[in-house]
């Protein structure tokens, strides 16, 4: 097997390959689902030595006896499909992926969308079913891939355990990115695999610390706009929302700090002004 690929149970394995994540994370997990047929989630990379180091992965373990149907991908973004085009055409298979991620990624070819609830049976000497779970909030075409026999959920980037999950005001939408995470609670999954970090086995630990930080993060949000004298920008707030990130990630901080005002502006706490955010509660 290739250097930084291992097996996580009979019906899934992983490689790591290097992609333009955001640090700390510099890779992104691909995941091989099935025993017989099988799909290839995340076609990651686009640096050339990347695709070939995932081609090679395909074509041993083709050469062991499996049938790759498709490759799928959880969302659009350029360190999850970076490498679509290449490796579908390289491996001669369609890309499957759900429909609003189809929309933000014109430059790849969706050859089937995916939908919520829809599963996609894989044969083999272990049969498994591959079930599509919608969960926008990220991204919001963004889908988790649960595998029946291992019941570990491919968690895309709703989660991560290298690195964080940023949620910003153009794909993203806090209110859903929140009701996902809820929702994937319930699921009552053996393990969250996520496309940056390794296994995720306290998967209700994880999701309520989720849940938690993006809760309290929001009161400070709110807090800090209260004591605002004037009007204020998402940048305006974050030395006291943020005070405790460095200032460093604080141009990513203001993208999730807008997202939040957003949804505290549905919640009708805030409301904007021409001058800029206000509190009103």
């Amino acid at each position: 097997m290739l250097a930084d690929a291992n097996t996580l149970s009979p019906t899934v394995a992983r490689l790591s390959v290097r992609t333009p994540t955001l640090l700390p994370a510099t890779h992104t997990n691909m995941y091989l689902l099935g025993t017989g047929e099988a799909v290839l989630v995340e076609p990651a990379s686009p640096f050339e030595e990347e695709i070939e180091r995932a081609v090679a992965w395909a074509d041993q373990q083709q050469s062991q006896g499996l049938r790759f149907l498709a490759v799928l991908a959880t969302h659009h973004h350029g360190d999850h499909i970076g490498g679509a085009a290449r490796m579908c055409q390289r491996l001669g298979l369609p890309l499957w992926a759900h429909g609003r991620t189809a929309d933000r990624a014109p430059h790849v070819t969706v050859d089937r969308y995916l939908e919520e609830g829809e599963t996609i049976e894989l044969d083999g000497p272990i049969p498994t079913r591959v079930s599509c779970v919608l969960t926008p909030g990220h991204a919001p075409g963004h889908l988790c891939f649960h595998d029946s026999h291992s019941n570990m959920l491919l968690a895309g980037d709703m989660v991560a355990s290298t690195g964080t999950i940023i949620v910003e005001p153009r794909d993203g939408d806090m209110r859903l990115y929140l009701d996902s995470l809820a929702r994937m609670k319930t699921m009552e999954v053996s393990a969250l695999l996520p496309a940056h970090g390794d296994v995720i086995t306290d998967v209700l630990g994880k999701l309520d610390h989720y849940i938690a930080h993006r809760l309290a993060r929001e009161q400070r949000i709110l807090s800090a706009l209260r004591d605002h004298v004037d009007a204020a920008s998402a940048a305006d707030l974050l030395p006291v929302a943020y005070a405790d990130a460095p200032q460093s990630v604080w141009p990513l901080a203001a993208l999730s700090a807008e997202a939040h005002l957003i949804k505290l502006e549905s919640d009708g706490l805030v409301a904007r002004s021409p001058a800029g955010w206000v509190a009103t509660n």
